[in-house]
């Protein structure tokens, strides 16, 4: 597998090594050992999950606050995304910037986001399956969010204002 850091502290891009002949394909999508090594990090997932959407949703930008906060590593299964790790560690150089990176079936790009960044990513493609690990509990309490569309962070969606989907819970975020 490739592995390069974003210039995000912490937040890298994983790309694994795909075999394919006359008989299809063949990935490793994950392995504990390889993965710790690459980010030099040690990560405990215990949680996956997926969600299934059609073109235009957005999910984001959410995290849990300490000591619930969660480290993911993200990745689709079908379809397309549009995927943005914000950092929002304060006392990072980096705070308040954001990585995108267009994740799909065909390019099998994942992204580590790791603890105190917010994550959302928006669908390019109807049906799209997404998957992601975390390494802690989904916590409701401590869920806490920005609106995707905040003036300050200005990321380009990859969607016109009129094709975005959003959940009610989404719809009344702040900046």
């Amino acid at each position: 597998m490739k592995v390069t850091e974003t210039f995000l502290k912490g937040c890298f891009v994983i790309e694994p090594t795909v075999h394919k002949d006359e008989r299809g394909s063949f990935m490793e999508s994950y392995n504990h050992q390889k993965f710790e090594a690459a980010i030099g990090a040690k990560v405990n997932f215990v949680q996956d999950n997926e969600s299934v959407s059609r073109k235009g949703v957005v999910r984001a930008l959410h995290m849990q606050k300490p000591p619930y906060s969660q480290a993911k590593l993200v990745r689709v299964v079908k379809g397309r995304v549009l995927d943005v790790a914000v950092d929002s560690r304060k006392d990072s150089p980096t705070f308040g910037e954001h990585f995108a990176i267009e994740l799909s079936r065909e390019n099998r790009k994942q992204l580590f986001i790791p603890k105190g960044f917010l994550h959302g990513f928006a669908t390019l493609e109807d049906d799209t399956i997404f998957n992601y690990k975390c390494d802690n509990y989904y916590q409701k309490d401590a869920e806490v969010g920005v609106v995707y569309n905040d003036e300050t962070l200005n990321i380009d969606w990859m969607l016109k204002e009129g094709e975005v989907i959003l959940s009610d819970k989404d719809k009344l975020l702040d900046s």
